[in-house]
C-alpha cells in the first residue's frame, strides 16, 4: 500500500491543471489578432478580477477598455470572451456585422435553464422561427395597436386607485408597479391580467427578482465556469434551479388547460396562436412549436416584458423625487398639452420635455449593462482583429449609455441629452437600451408606449416626494439587472 500524500496530490494536481490550462490557452490563441487583455491566470482566468473587485463587472470592463482599447478580450474560467465598448464599436457589431454577430453562445447556465429552446437564448434556426412567431403574435394581440393603448390605460387607472389608497402616506411600490407592468405581458400571453393582491402573480415576480439577484452571485458566476464541477456542489444556481421549475410549472398548467379549450377560429392571446401552430406542423415532426419552445418562450417574454419596464418606471419616480424641478417641469408640459384628459400615445410628439426626461431615465437607469450576450456565426475579422465562430461576445451597453462622445454629462442625470438649443426632442443616436441589430428587444414598441402612458399618467395625478427626513439614494442594487435599493415614495394628489 503506497502512503497517500496530500500535499503531493494537490501539487500533482495543480500541475495539471496548469499544463491543461496552457495547452487550451494555446489553442485559443492558435488564432492570429485575438484582441488584447488582462492576463490570465491558469483555471481561473480573470474571474479573480471580476470576483474580488467590490463592484459590478461592467464597471471593470469599462476599466479594462480604456487600457486595451474599444475592442478587447477576456478569460472567464476556461473560456475567451471578447468584449465591445463604446457606441462606434457596439453598432458596427451589430448593425454593420449584424448577421456576422447575430448568435447566442452556449452558456452553461442558461442551456442548463431553456436548453436552447424559446427566443432570447435560441440558436439557428429555431431562434428565428420563434422571433417571427412573437412579432407576428405581438401585433396581432395589439402592440402598435389601440387595443394595447386602451389595455395600458386601463392598468394605469388601476395603478392610479392604488397609489390614491395611501393617502399620500409612505408606502414601497416595487410589488405594485411590477404587477401593473406585469398585466400588460400577461394580457398578451394570457388573454387576461391579475389583481394586484393575487398570490400567483406576487409568487412569479418574486420568483423572477429573486433569480436576477441569483444569477449575479458569485456561486453563480462559478457555475457558468465550471459547470462539471458546480453541478455538484451545492449553492445559489441550485436554488435558481428551482425558481424556474417553480415558473415553468405554472405556466405548463396554464397552457394545458388553454389546450383544452382551444378554437382554431378564435384566438384569445399568444399561447392559443402558437397552439395552433402547433396543430399545423405534423406531430411526428414538431422541430418548432413543440412543448419545450412554448414553456420557455412564455416564461422569458413574462420576464422580459416585466422586469425592464417595471424597473425603469421605478428609477423614474426615485429621479422625480431626487430633482423635484424636473418633476414640476414635466408636469407643466402634461397640464399645458393633456390637461385632465386621459394621456394618449398621440400626446408625446407634443410633449419633448417629457419624452427627453423618459429617454433620459432609460439612460441613467442603466438597465442591462452587460446586455445579453451574443456570438459570431463564423469566422470573421472585426476592426482588425480575428474572431473565430462561435466567440462569446459581451456588447457592453453600458459603455454605448455612457458614452462620453455622445453624452455631455454621461454620468449625471441630464434631460438635455435628447433635446436642441430650441428645446425640441432629438434623439441621440448612442440611445441603445434596447440594444440593436437581429437581436434586438422584440417588445421595444410596446415598452415605449408602457413607459409614456404609465409616466405621464402618474405624474398628471401624483407629486411623488421622498418620506419625511429621508434622502434620495440612488445607489443600484446588486443583480443582473441595474435596479433601485428598496425604498418607499410618497404620491400627493394634485389639484388640477
Amino acid at each position: 500500500m503506497f502512503a497517500f500524500d496530500p500535499v503531493s496530490f494537490l501539487v500533482s494536481l495543480a500541475a495539471f491543471l496548469f499544463l491543461l490550462s496552457s495547452l487550451y490557452d494555446r489553442k485559443k490563441n492558435a488564432y492570429k489578432n485575438f484582441p488584447p487583455g488582462p492576463r490570465p491566470l491558469p483555471i481561473i482566468g480573470n474571474m479573480h478580477t471580476l470576483l474580488m473587485k467590490k463592484q459590478k463587472g461592467h464597471i471593470t470592463f469599462q476599466e479594462f477598455s480604456e487600457k486595451y482599447g474599444s475592442v478587447f478580450s477576456v478569460q472567464l474560467g476556461m473560456e475567451k470572451v471578447v468584449v465591445l465598448c463604446g457606441y462606434e464599436a457596439v453598432k458596427d457589431a451589430l448593425v454593420n456585422y449584424g448577421d456576422e454577430f447575430s448568435e447566442r453562445p452556449y452558456l452553461p447556465l442558461m442551456e442548463a435553464l431553456a436548453k436552447g429552446t424559446g427566443l432570447i437564448f435560441s440558436h439557428g434556426e429555431n431562434w428565428k422561427k420563434m422571433r417571427r412567431f412573437t412579432l407576428s403574435a405581438f401585433r396581432d394581440f395589439g402592440m402598435g395597436k389601440k387595443t394595447i393603448e386602451s389595455r395600458i390605460n386601463e392598468e394605469c387607472d388601476s395603478l392610479v386607485e392604488v397609489f390614491q389608497s395611501h393617502k399620500g402616506k409612505p408606502f414601497e411600490n416595487f410589488m405594485i408597479m411590477n404587477s401593473a407592468v406585469a398585466n400588460i405581458i400577461v394580457s398578451i400571453l394570457l388573454g387576461h391580467r391579475y389583481e394586484y393582491d393575487s398570490p400567483i402573480l406576487r409568487e412569479l415576480i418574486r420568483f423572477l427578482h429573486e433569480s436576477l439577484k441569483l444569477q449575479a452571485s458569485p456561486m453563480t458566476l462559478l457555475y457558468s465556469a465550471y459547470p462539471s464541477v458546480m453541478r455538484w456542489l451545492p449553492g445559489s444556481h441550485k436554488t435558481l434551479f428551482k425558481y424556474a421549475a417553480r415558473s415553468r410549472r405554472f405556466f405548463e398548467e396554464t397552457f394545458v388547460k388553454y389546450r383544452e379549450e382551444l378554437d382554431s377560429d378564435d384566438q384569445r392571446n399568444l399561447i392559443d396562436a402558437f397552439l395552433v401552430k402547433q396543430k399545423e406542423e405534423k406531430p411526428a415532426n414538431q422541430m418548432f412549436f413543440h412543448n419545450d419552445n412554448l414553456l420557455t418562450l412564455v416564461n422569458t417574454l413574462f420576464g422580459a416584458g416585466m422586469e425592464t419596464t417595471s424597473t425603469t418606471l421605478r428609477w423614474g419616480l426615485l429621479l422625480m423625487m431626487k430633482y423635484p424641478e424636473i418633476q414640476q417641469k414635466v408636469q407643466e408640459e402634461i397640464d399645458s398639452v393633456i390637461g385632465s384628459a386621459q394621456p394618449l400615445i398621440e400626446h408625446r410628439k407634443q410633449m419633448p420635455y417629457t419624452d427627453a426626461v423618459i429617454h433620459e431615465i432609460q439612460r441613467f437607469a442603466n438597465i442591462s449593462p452587460t446586455g445579453i450576450p451574443h456570438a459570431t456565426t463564423k469566422d470573421l475579422t472585426f476592426r482588425g482583429y480575428f474572431l473565430p465562430k462561435g466567440t462569446h461576445i459581451i456588447t457592453l451597453l453600458s459603455s454605448v449609455l455612457q458614452d462620453k462622445a455622445y453624452f455631455k454629462k454621461p454620468l449625471e442625470f441630464y434631460p438635455e441629452h435628447f433635446l436642441d438649443s430650441e428645446g425640441r426632442f432629438v434623439l441621440n443616436d448612442a440611445f441603445l437600451p434596447f440594444s440593436a441589430g437581429r437581436r434586438s428587444c422584440v417588445g421595444e414598441n410596446l415598452a415605449k408606449m408602457e413607459l409614456f402612458l404609465f409616466f405621464t399618467r402618474i405624474l398628471q395625478k401624483f407629486t411623488v416626494q421622498t418620506p419625511p427626513g429621508v434622502e434620495v439614494d440612488l445607489t443600484p442594487s446588486s443583480a443582473v439587472t441595474t435596479s433601485p435599493l428598496p425604498h418607499k415614495i410618497c404620491a400627493l394628489p394634485r389639484n388640477q
